[in-house]
């Protein structure tokens, strides 16, 4: 049975700007406006959460943009109270657009007596009466099975490989992808097979969670171009200390592309006084003034992919489609030309 209704979106305040850039692409593609749902999304003076939706969105194929960065606890509550104020109000369907997953770290028990606060959060979302979830680059896979709802796990290799593809399209055979870490092998071989550019790991260990004790280059990248790849950069310094490390095993230069700029505490100041020449994050999360600031950080939207997987899952299409990044071309239309 055909669609009858729109998409809709609403926004909550993690990172409006993104919010506005999906609905700027949608009225795009599809030849009519397509704006936010009129709504106000606040605080009581004691720090609670209020909404209140100011359209009619019963029966409404209705996306909430929202990821749960920090602040990640209000944000995450505001997820959740958008959420129930919409099932209140006889949406017909509750889609939550969460860029970047909050919690997705604690994915697993570490030692005894701790939480596995990524399912706990899953419960949560899927008891607030939300149908369906849109993510990208979740930090474990995993975390999907948490979830007894479909969720959509959009990747950003497509995305970084038109990016290095379109800066690096002469130097290609200099290029060296290099995972930061053992567990992070996977996401690098990705990127590396889709721009077919040779592999090296960093291997890191530490005495003590947030200390780096000791870093080992497994591969030779003497004489390369490296990019490190990773999900999450936080507060940098793993990040950092891997530029270090390679530049001292003989690479001319490293630069490297992270989904989730977290960038909290020294980070920007570590990432400006740093040997890396760039860093390349997504806008995931809300980029604050000092990220836009610096430098050697440029930032990649992914609006254009959001809103285009919005549209596949509204009009019954796939998804997966848009994880090569050749169909990413025309979506970036503009952007990467000549790639």
């Amino acid at each position: 049975m055909p669609n009858v209704t729109e998409p809709k979106l609403i926004s909550g305040n993690a990172n409006r700007s993104l919010a506005k850039s999906v609905a700027r692409r949608m009225s795009l593609h599809r030849g009519m406006n397509v704006g936010l749902v009129d709504a106000r999304v606040e605080r009581f003076n004691d720090g609670e959460v209020f909404v209140e939706v100011y359209e009619n969105v019963r029966g409404e194929d209705m996306f909430i943009i929202q990821p749960t960065s920090s602040p990640a606890n209000d944000n995450l509550m505001e997820l959740l109270i958008i959420a129930d104020a919409l099932r209140r109000s006889s949406a017909g369907r509750i889609t939550a657009v969460i860029p970047y997953f909050g919690y997705a770290r604690q994915d697993r028990r570490t030692k005894a007596r701790t939480p596995i606060s990524a399912k706990l959060v899953a419960n949560l979302i899927a008891q607030s009466g939300i149908e369906r979830v849109l993510t990208m680059d979740l930090h474990a896979a995993q975390i999907q099975g948490f979830f007894d709802l479909p969720v959509d796990n959009l990747y950003a290799s497509p995305v970084f490989a038109l990016d290095i593809l379109h800066h690096f399209k002469d130097q290609m055979d200099d290029i060296m992808v290099v995972s930061p870490d053992v567990g992070g092998v996977a996401r690098a071989r990705e990127l590396a097979k889709r721009i077919h550019a040779p592999l090296s790991i960093v291997d890191k260990r530490r005495e003590k969670p947030g200390e780096i004790a000791e870093m080992t280059v497994i591969g030779d990248v003497r004489g390369k171009k490296c990019i490190i790849v990773d999900d999450i950069c936080d507060t940098a310094g793993t990040l950092c200390k891997a530029a270090e490390v390679l530049l001292e095993h003989g690479a001319t230069e490293v630069h490297s592309y992270i989904t989730h700029g977290v960038l909290s505490g020294p980070a920007v100041e570590r990432i400006t006084n740093s040997v890396m020449k760039s860093l390349v994050i997504t806008d995931s999360i809300e980029p604050t003034e000092a990220v836009k600031k610096c430098a050697n950080i440029r930032i990649v939207p992914t609006a254009p992919v959001f809103a285009q997987a919005i549209l596949n899952i509204w009009g019954g299409t796939s998804v997966s489609s848009l994880f090569e990044h050749e169909t990413l071309v025309p979506i970036y239309e503009g952007m990467y030309t000549g790639v």
